[in-house]
């Protein structure tokens, strides 16, 4: 799968100097397997995680785009992780996507959502409610839709300030 979405971030991120690794979930493109409803897919973010932390430096967040971003979460609350999130336009009750976690299961972590306020899979304002339960920041583009369409450069760059900011009260 080739998403200009993630395309763009990939470059931000590199060009700001941090390590990347994008990958498909299995049965996506190239990728071998078949799709297995958000709970087998939560290996293959462990994999990813994995990965990067054997080839260091330390890992500084991970980012997820609709169906990713769920999983993404989802791999933090079963992790126990506190590495800092963004997702992007995760659906909150998509009929092919899993539930996003309860908020009491997520450890303490930074976390952003960015949305488009016209995004056809996500009601904004759904999404910022359940950031709000869970401490995040959301960040709305005015007359964005799910794939943010001539905003990839600032999606990218806002992302990856995110990763990059320091902690609260640091």
């Amino acid at each position: 799968m080739r998403a200009p979405i993630l395309e763009a971030i990939a470059v931000e991120a590199t060009r700001s100097g941090l390590d990347v690794l994008r990958f498909n979930f299995r049965g996506v493109g190239a990728s071998a397997g078949s799709f297995g409803e958000g709970d087998d897919e939560l290996r293959d973010v462990q994999a990813a995680v994995a990965t990067m932390a054997r080839r260091g430096p330390e890992l500084v967040g991970i980012v997820g785009w609709s169906f990713g971003a769920v999983i993404a979460l989802r791999w933090q609350s079963e992790a126990g992780s506190r590495l800092p999130y963004v997702g992007i336009a995760p659906p909150i009750d998509g009929m092919l996507t899993p539930e996003m976690p309860e908020p009491g299961g997520l450890a303490d972590a930074r976390r952003t959502f960015i949305i488009g306020d016209r995004d056809q899979f996500v009601d904004a304002n759904e999404l910022e409610a359940y950031g709000r339960s869970i401490g995040a920041v959301t960040i709305r583009y005015e007359t964005a839709d799910h794939f943010f369409i001539l905003r990839h450069e600032r999606l990218a760059q806002d992302v990856v300030g995110a990763l990059m900011a320091p902690p609260a009260g640091g």
